[in-house]
């Protein structure tokens, strides 16, 4: 969670805040699930996600980069 809450600060990932706690959730699980996924396949997996802002561009920035920071086999859940 810490690095992906490195990225969502650097990628102005952190919107509004109704939707960032939700967001961040999200990118866990799919970082947990899945090594360094592309940023169509954490599209695809926020597709459940509402955020009336300006858009998932940030958010799929941050949880792009933070899966290559983490890389490597699939990490236990914690």
């Amino acid at each position: 969670m810490e690095v992906l809450r490195r990225h969502f600060h650097q990628s102005h990932a952190l919107q509004c805040g109704f939707c960032t706690p939700g967001m961040l959730m999200m990118g866990r699980d799919i970082l947990l699930r899945m090594t360094n996924p592309n940023a169509q396949t954490v599209r695809d997996q926020l597709s459940g996600q509402i955020c009336r802002c300006t858009g998932y561009s940030g958010i799929v920035t941050a949880i792009v980069a933070a899966g290559r920071d983490l890389g490597g086999p699939k990490r236990p859940q914690t």
